[in-house]
């Protein structure tokens, strides 16, 4: 077939370099977006009295019949169709001849292409917010049930205080959250139509920019022609909003990984999510956050690669900018596929609410409390660090708890230290006393769950 662009040149493309240079083996996955875009160009054609009524009324007809035939048997991947955009006009020819060449006025592949890809991107986007909701939702109804379970704290991975599960699953939301104020913005940015900038400089034409955005569901238009055509800063944007998400659901899935080994025994998997060894029949392995965590490689090499293929290039349009696609769809495909798994793997979980507060009784998870108790009794903080770091000494020398230690074994290291200890140190005492705002206390955790499901308009009856 003969290029769209081919009266320049006197000789064919040779058929490496068309297959070298072609795109529609990736970017077909935007043919929706490209018949919307032209329908909306061509209405507003039609509107400025750019082109007949008749005309352009043929061209959308048909654009419809094209859309619904790529929706029924898909993209004929061809290399001489040479990219999507060229693919559907030359579909569009063939149905209405050659006032099928009128559609392109007032119009470059440069701002069509930026076109395609925010839509498509606006579209995903709000997809991908639709699903880590789903994410935020299991984990809050998680945070409802095991709101009394107590389990330990861990800096360093070490046990470092008792805290309630309900509250350590609501720091994931918190998280996440940030990760949809995000895309939240992301999306704010990117939702401005670039149609109408044409090749760099705009047209001569009397068009609507304003009709187009408005009739596309953009919230304006783009203000500089030639940045429109040379920018993807909002794919840079979703790419790192995506990296960080990923980067987030990783840290969620590490602690699954360690939480459903033998040696933690904090959590069961539901086999649905799991698989088994070929060869060691007892196996049962955490493979959805395994993959999850090796995936955020994926995405992170994404929006490195863009960030490469943008660095070094000249205003205005650069051929480079082809190369954009494919990370973006890449990072799309994978965090949507992330955030399923890992709402599933959420959702079955069960909790060894047991196991889970004889590991907060172990590794002097009250030694904080017991300084705090002294400092209650008036001594001051670093004094009362110093002394319950004596008594933490003498119980690992001695193989004890700091509650093992009867209360004589207690006094030579502190005269001030009554029968009220023990009861200062006991497991729901420790994390019902840190109400300070965002603290552990059940109090709290039940209030902050509350707060999300009033804000979100979640029942979790």
């Amino acid at each position: 077939m003969g290029k769209l662009w081919g009266g320049r040149f006197s000789k064919s493309i040779d058929s490496f370099i068309e297959e070298y240079t072609e795109s529609i083996s990736f970017d077909s996955r935007l043919y929706r977006e490209d018949i919307e875009g032209s329908i909306a160009h061509c209405e507003m054609l039609i509107k400025q009295g750019i082109i007949p009524k008749d005309e352009g009324r043929r061209i959308v007809q048909a654009l419809e019949e094209i859309r619904k035939e790529i929706d029924e048997k898909g993209v004929d991947i061809d290399p001489s169709h040479e990219d999507i955009h060229t693919y559907i006009e030359s579909r569009l020819r063939e149905k209405v001849g050659d006032i099928a060449g009128k559609l392109h006025t007032a119009r470059s592949r440069n701002d069509q292409v930026v076109l395609d890809t925010k839509l498509y991107l606006r579209r995903k986007i709000k997809e991908l917010l639709a699903l880590l909701e789903e994410l935020q939702k299991e984990l809050v109804v998680k945070a409802y049930r095991e709101v009394d379970t107590i389990m330990p704290g861990f800096t360093h991975l070490q046990h470092a205080q008792p805290v309630s599960l309900g509250f350590h699953l609501l720091a994931y939301y918190e998280m996440f959250e940030r990760d949809r104020g995000r895309l939240l913005d992301c999306l704010k940015r990117m939702n401005l139509s670039p149609l109408g900038s044409c090749a760099l400089a705009g047209t001569t034409l009397p068009i609507d920019r304003f009709f187009v955005a408005e009739r596309l569901g953009f919230d304006g238009v783009t203000e500089n022609a030639m940045d429109t055509v040379s920018s993807r800063d909002f794919i840079l944007e979703f790419l790192s909003a995506a990296s960080i998400l990923m980067v987030n659901l990783s840290r969620l899935c590490e602690e699954m990984v360690i939480w459903s080994s033998p040696e933690f025994s904090f959590v069961e998997l539901s086999d649905e999510v799991c698989t088994g060894s070929s060869i060691m029949p007892q196996k049962k392995n955490p493979d959805v956050a395994e993959l999850t965590r090796g995936k955020v490689g994926r995405v992170i090499g994404d929006l490195i690669s863009v960030l490469v293929v943008l660095k070094g290039l000249p205003l205005s349009y650069n051929r480079d900018l082809q190369e954009d696609k494919e990370p973006l769809f890449d990072a799309v495909d994978t965090v949507k596929g992330a955030l399923k798994a890992v709402a599933l793997m959420i959702k079955g979980a069960t909790f060894n609410r047991k196991r889970m507060r004889e590991m907060a009784l172990e590794g002097f998870t009250d030694a904080t409390d017991l300084a705090d108790y002294l400092v209650e009794k008036g001594i001051p903080f670093r004094e009362a660090h110093s002394i319950v770091g004596r008594m933490v000494l003498y119980c690992v020398d001695h193989g004890k708890c700091l509650s093992d230690l009867s209360l004589p074994e207690m006094k030579r290291f502190c005269e001030k230290i009554e029968e009220d200890v023990y009861e200062r140190i006991s497991l729901e005492r420790m994390v019902d006393s840190r109400k300070s705002y965002g603290g552990t206390s059940r109090e709290f955790v039940r209030r902050r769950i509350e707060e999300i499901c009033a804000q979100r308009g979640w029942s979790l009856s």
